[in-house]
């Protein structure tokens, strides 16, 4: 039998490695790729331990695509003994999570001396749940709202969280955006995006969350590795990560509006 489940409200998370392409390569020296595949396998596996933490415990992870994480929040069983989270908090973990994933990034570039960068889609909203297959069957989800999520990643920026209106609508309350304007979506034409740049001066994490830190942060400066906003035209600059920490984020504004970019090919 067909196992699936319908859910109303489910935050979708895409994280592509976007320049772990370049990085791969086949030859003798790192033993024909492995020694590539082996440094990504520390990078997922080290994604996947963030789950392990209490404030990430509601964080499904669906599975990887290449260079790929895919993960989703608010997939939990409907059953009247359980009590739903609202919508606002899933999406606060699920970007708490993204923001945390550049952190994990950052220190193993620091270790590994290399230069990968993540590029992050969120979306929220209705997808079908279940398990297809006779041999190795897996859990997946699907939709529309699938759909979105990945064309957030895909036509997004090195070294930024791309989400959707519905989104920033949702915890703009809670985090600090930047309105890239209109992007071209394979499948839904323009559609407005924002650039989530980290947790708003003055809103407080959870404690769990806030605990996930060096302890030295107070909740309203929470510090993140996020690239700054583009100031110019172009989205072509890409973030470079560095050893040293970032500065916290300071801008206390909810949205600054940037002039839209051009059609993305996707």
């Amino acid at each position: 039998d067909l196992y699936y489940q319908s859910y109303a409200q489910v935050g979708v998370l895409f994280a592509s490695i976007a320049n772990f392409n370049d990085f791969y390569i086949e030859l003798d020296g790192n033993n024909m790729g492995v020694e590539c595949l082996r440094l990504l396998n520390e990078i997922i596996a080290d994604f996947d331990e963030l789950m392990d933490k209490e404030c990430y415990r509601d964080i499904e992870k669906i599975k990887t695509i290449g260079s790929t994480y895919m993960a989703a929040v608010g997939l939990v069983p409907t059953t009247a003994s359980m009590v739903k989270k609202s919508i606002t908090s899933h999406l606060c973990t699920v970007s708490d999570f993204a923001i945390e994933m550049f952190d994990v990034l950052d220190a193993i570039n620091y270790q590994s001396y290399n230069d990968f960068v993540l590029r992050v889609g969120i979306n929220v909203g209705p997808v079908v749940a279940g398990v297809i297959g006779a041999r190795r069957p897996q859990y997946d989800i699907w939709g529309n709202t699938v759909n979105v999520a990945s064309r957030m990643d895909s036509t997004g920026v090195q070294g930024k969280i791309q989400v959707t209106e519905e989104v920033h609508r949702i915890i703009t309350d809670h985090y600090d955006f930047v309105c890239r304007g209109q992007v071209s979506v394979k499948g839904k034409g323009q559609m407005l995006t924002y650039f989530l740049e980290g947790r708003r001066h003055g809103s407080k994490p959870s404690q769990t969350n806030a605990e996930r830190r060096s302890g030295a942060l107070n909740p309203g400066s929470v510090c993140t590795r996020l690239s700054p906003a583009p100031t110019v035209t172009t989205y072509a600059t890409t973030r470079n990560p560095s050893p040293g920490m970032a500065k916290p984020t300071t801008s206390t504004s909810i949205t600054r509006y940037l002039p839209s970019v051009p059609k993305a090919t996707l």
